[in-house]
């Protein structure tokens, strides 16, 4: 069993409670911390979590605690992760890894000199969808991947978020945002990431809040909030991704890959499941064929990544939402952006290889 300690209670931590106490019990959540202490108090009435700290510091401190999950807003992860590791405990992260390149490289060099694991969302990836598209291009019935595009558009996310400022402050933006969901989803199923170009604008410098408790209040907006890039990838295909606050919906696919044997529509990386469909075009036979969801985990399934750390640690294995995955997102992410402002291609310099796919015959919550 690895103890937990959150930190970090905010809108997405619902769900990785619920997770928690109903699906994962290799897991246990003995230990909640939060800036808002109410919210701390809720999560732990409602959860009927052992303990409750004022201050992350006191959290690290418990000897209890083998692994910190960080759910704080993107320009806090790293210093969250970075006490954390000092403490001495493993750390699982909401994306991204770090804000910048730096930061991530910081953490990564740290959890290494400790012997301790850094992972992080997203763990999407890991779910029925990504998974089922995994093993049919696996299987050679895609063909070669030539290439694809993918799309996330919408108007922001003041509308309807209750605390907004934070996506349009330093580690936010669509690209940071919603950047992992994409990008994990496309290395698991291509590969590593050997070249990025980008192009990036920002549309309104100020926001409107629409939604309470802060409508009607404005937002400075200091990051980029559209974008759109380029990814070559180690097998050769090269694929274009549109990511935006600034647009309406486009009703595309998020994902759709173009193959010598047809076109697979990938299902949306933010969700685990295929809500909306997992589609092949199949060139021979011109028709297109709904495919089926051969792996399991297909709800949302917020925590499966922080479930199958502990398990990689219990086992001496690599997990497989670690650094060395979220490390290489995020050099793709900050290359776009070092892309934007240069003018020209970013070369990585990470590689990216991948773990082994999901075992479809465990029981629901083992990993």
């Amino acid at each position: 069993m690895i103890n937990v300690g959150m930190v970090g209670v905010g809108c997405i931590s619902g769900i990785y409670l619920k997770n928690f106490a109903e699906t994962f019990h290799n897991v246990k959540l003995v230990a909640v911390c939060d800036l808002i202490r109410e919210r701390a108090e809720h999560a732990k009435e409602k959860y009927g979590i052992p303990k409750l700290y004022d201050t992350m510091e006191e959290l690290f401190a418990d000897p209890e605690i083998d692994l910190v999950l960080n759910l704080t807003r993107p320009y806090q992860h790293y210093e969250v992760s970075r006490q954390a590791l000092l403490a001495g405990k493993h750390v699982y992260s909401e994306k991204p890894l770090g804000a910048d390149w730096e930061e991530g490289t910081a953490l990564v060099d740290l959890a290494r000199e400790k012997g301790l694991w850094i992972g992080g969302a997203p763990d999407t990836f890991l779910g029925a969808g990504i998974q089922s598209c995994r093993k049919f291009i696996d299987e050679g019935n895609l063909g070669d991947v030539i290439g694809g595009r993918c799309v996330m558009t919408h108007r922001g996310v003041e509308s309807w978020h209750p605390d907004p400022d934070f996506y349009y402050q330093r580690g936010g933006g669509p690209l940071l945002d919603m950047g992992p969901y994409y990008i994990t989803a496309l290395t698991n199923l291509l590969g590593g990431v050997t070249e990025v170009y980008g192009k990036s604008r920002t549309t309104f410098a100020e926001r409107l809040i629409t939604a309470k408790p802060h409508e009607g209040e404005m937002i400075t907006v200091n990051v980029p909030t559209h974008y759109e890039c380029m990814m070559s990838f180690e097998s050769g295909a090269t694929v274009t991704f549109l990511t935006t606050f600034d647009t309406y919906d486009l009703k595309q696919p998020n994902i759709l890959l173009y193959g010598t044997k047809g076109n697979l529509l990938v299902p949306d990386p933010n969700c685990f499941g295929a809500e909306k469909g997992m589609k092949f075009f199949n060139g021979a036979t011109k028709t297109e064929e709904e495919l089926p969801l051969t792996f399991d985990y297909g709800e949302n399934s917020r925590c499966l990544g922080v479930a199958d750390l502990a398990a990689a640690i219990e086992q001496g294995r690599s997990p497989r939402a670690s650094y060395l995955q979220t490390y290489h997102v995020l050099e793709v992410m900050t290359g776009i952006m070092k892309s934007c402002e240069t003018g020209v291609p970013y070369k990585m310099t990470t590689t990216f290889t991948r773990q082994a796919p999901m075992d479809p015959t465990l029981p629901h919550g083992v990993l």
